[in-house]
């Protein structure tokens, strides 16, 4: 450090970035639903907090898509079209689709261990017909590949297209037969996984992803 040069002190999270993260939260649960206006009136009262922080929070939920500002008209929370679906998810096939070529081509023991202990969970909770424990340990498997994988920069950007698609409450799990379906193209990419087969990893979760769009339908709004 250069003499005479005070350290700059390391400031607390500022208030907006709390009130974002709030709100994130919110938007993710529903309790803001896509769509919504946002009462920033109400919010303010609620937080006790002016409205400067407030729109500062909203101006970063815009940047990541989350909400939707519109010059003299306010703030709503963003509501995901058929199209915007159909122009995501093959997007997310691709990224995914990369992201289990790289973990099938760095699969060790450890790695095939803990594939194998995700997929016989994901197994029991088809069996049993818990759809939502299924639905919550296909996520942590999809977060497992990311991992083995270990490209931060892939990580990144599928979290980033995933973050959007919080912003639906369906997801194709609750159609009549996509749990079998889904269970077996998991299958598929367990057992190119397993092999170290990156091609075959590649293609198989690719086809996960866009039979999953494809199973949505045309009810993504529900």
């Amino acid at each position: 450090m250069e003499k005479g040069v005070s350290p700059q002190r390391i400031s607390r999270t500022a208030l907006f970035e709390e009130v974002a993260e709030r709100l994130r939260a919110r938007i993710f649960a529903h309790d803001l639903p896509p769509g919504s206006w946002i009462d920033e009136q109400a919010i303010t009262a609620e937080y006790g907090i002016s409205r400067t922080p407030l729109r500062e929070a909203l101006k970063v939920l815009a940047s990541e898509g989350l909400v939707t500002l519109t010059p003299g008209r306010g703030c709503n929370v963003t509501a995901l079209t058929e199209q915007d679906l159909d122009e995501i998810f093959p997007i997310l096939a691709l990224l995914e689709g990369r992201c289990a070529f790289e973990a099938a081509a760095r699969m060790d023991a450890p790695a095939q261990q803990r594939v194998r202990t995700l997929h016989e969970t994901l197994e029991g909770h088809f069996t049993a017909g818990d759809i939502e424990a299924f639905f919550n340990t296909n996520q942590l498997f999809h977060l497992a590949v990311q991992e083995i994988a270990g490209n931060r920069w892939l990580t990144q950007l599928i979290q980033d297209v995933r973050q959007k698609l919080k912003l639906t409450r369906f997801h194709s799990l609750f159609r009549d037969g996509r749990l079998q379906e889904s269970l077996e193209e998991h299958r598929a990419i367990v057992t190119a996984l397993l092999e170290a087969n990156a091609p075959a990893a590649q293609a198989a979760m690719e086809n996960h992803l866009l039979q999953g769009r494809r199973a949505m339908g045309r009810m993504s709004t529900r």
